[in-house]
């Protein structure tokens, strides 16, 4: 995984949930190309967008759903 400073820069087009509530409380995806995916925060479009490969994306979105990050 690495990282852009400003994902407003990246050429992609940004997409949230379905599920998203209307405060904008949460994250937008991006396909980069073919290998990687971008993550950015709705609030802060300007701000930083980490980069992950599908396979490490899949992988956190699983462990999320099994509860492996649960406080």
């Amino acid at each position: 995984m690495n990282h852009v400073e400003d994902a407003s820069t990246l050429p992609v087009t940004w997409w949230k949930s379905s599920l998203s509530g209307a405060q904008s409380d949460c994250v937008e995806c991006a396909v980069v190309d073919p290998a990687r995916v971008a993550v950015r925060d709705s609030k802060n479009p300007t701000g930083p967008a980490l980069l992950f490969s599908r396979a490490s994306l899949a992988g956190l979105v699983a462990g999320i759903r099994a509860g492996d990050f649960e406080a």
